[in-house]
């Protein structure tokens, strides 16, 4: 991956250079796919261990976690580009989904929640693999 940023810590002026926007959007991919494999792997174990509605509500956690994702890596391209606040979609509907899980008596608020965070999941295995050394063959 290349770095935006030169040996003095100053960004690059070429910081939205082809090849860094290629990592980003590979980065993008890498994450999503994670993200969407995650799902049916925890889906099931969490109907086993609990039941299916605890279940659904940890696959409606999960959906609107990886639509938020999706709106981040958005609003994350327009950065230097348009003005605006980055997040703030994003921060929208994580909010109304934690009030509709307190609000409609068939949804569990904690179930729901970590469904949410099975992006973040996702990010810490992306991080352990890029952490790890390759193998040189």
């Amino acid at each position: 991956m290349t770095s935006i940023f030169n040996l003095s810590g100053q960004p690059n002026s070429d910081s939205k250079s082809p090849s860094s926007m290629e990592d980003y959007y590979r980065l993008q991919q890498l994450l999503l796919q994670y993200s969407l494999l995650l799902i049916p792997i925890v889906f099931p174990l969490v109907w086993f261990f609990y039941s299916i509605d605890v279940a659904f509500n940890y696959l409606l956690g999960a959906s609107v976690g990886v639509l938020y994702l999706r709106i981040l890596f958005k609003d994350v391209e327009k950065i230097g580009v348009s003005k605006g606040r980055v997040g703030s979609k994003g921060l929208m509907i994580f909010s109304g989904l934690i009030i509709v899980a307190c609000r409609w008596q068939h949804l569990h608020v904690v179930p729901v929640f970590l469904g949410f965070l099975t992006y973040k999941v996702a990010i810490m295995i992306y991080m352990i693999q890029s952490l790890m050394p390759k193998s040189r063959i």
